[in-house]
């Protein structure tokens, strides 16, 4: 797999997605094995969310990098989750990946994701 291979299946995630009502494209690089994406989507419940993703290509697997994914309520006011890598809550598991719930600054210990693996994520907790 190359950077724009997985860009485009990205891509494809987004309009084939049952929760993104709009979407727009805010930053794409793509180098051979590696790349940045970063878009503003509308979901068809009027949230807002915002993704933006480092990635590299080892052994043909894309691999995140970097990612910050932040959803919102339509007002764009109140945050619903922020899942991100940044290295700033070391003494959580799974550090640095961790998920900020709600404007009560609740942190908990995330994952590594990947724009996709969000998408899924978010389309089970709004097509409930």
């Amino acid at each position: 797999m190359k950077a724009n291979y997985y860009i485009t299946t990205i891509k494809t995630k987004l309009a084939a997605s049952t929760i993104v009502a709009t979407v727009e494209i805010v930053t794409e690089r793509i180098a051979e094995n590696r790349g940045y994406f970063r878009a503003h989507m509308n979901l068809i419940n009027g949230d807002f969310l915002e993704v933006s993703e480092y990635f590299a290509i080892q052994a043909g697997q894309s691999s995140t990098i970097e990612y910050r994914y932040q959803w919102m309520d339509g007002g764009k006011t109140k945050l619903i989750k922020r899942w991100d890598n940044a290295e700033h809550h070391p003494n959580l598991a799974n550090f640095p990946h961790h998920i900020h719930i709600g404007d009560k600054k609740q942190v908990v210990p995330g994952r590594s994701l990947s724009i996709i693996d969000l998408l899924n994520i978010i389309e089970q907790s709004i097509e409930k």
